[in-house]
């Protein structure tokens, strides 16, 4: 009879250090909840990252307007007509 507590015990202790310290075991839960959160929050930015340039592409793509304002941005580009002013902050010393 001692001996079947005593094997029983040791299976019990065997079967919590599976379970806390073991592959796949509360510790490894606990770690992979934490990156499951950080990477649902990076995808949450990227997601709205990639929205906000869908929304240029189908800009560029629908009219000159936007295309002319990336050009102007982007290249300096300016169109016929128009007179170009720079404005240069003064340092105050």
């Amino acid at each position: 009879m001692r001996l079947l507590k005593l094997l029983l015990l040791l299976g019990f202790l065997a079967l919590q250090y599976r379970l806390w310290f073991g592959g796949n075991g509360i510790f490894d839960y606990y770690q992979n909840r934490e990156h499951v959160a950080r990477v649902a929050a990076d995808n949450g930015l990227l997601l709205k990252r990639n929205r906000h340039l869908a929304a240029d592409v189908a800009d560029l793509k629908s009219g000159m307007e936007s295309l002319e304002e990336l050009a102007r941005n982007e290249l300096g580009m300016i169109a016929p007509g128009e007179t170009f002013f720079r404005i240069v902050p003064t340092k105050e010393d």
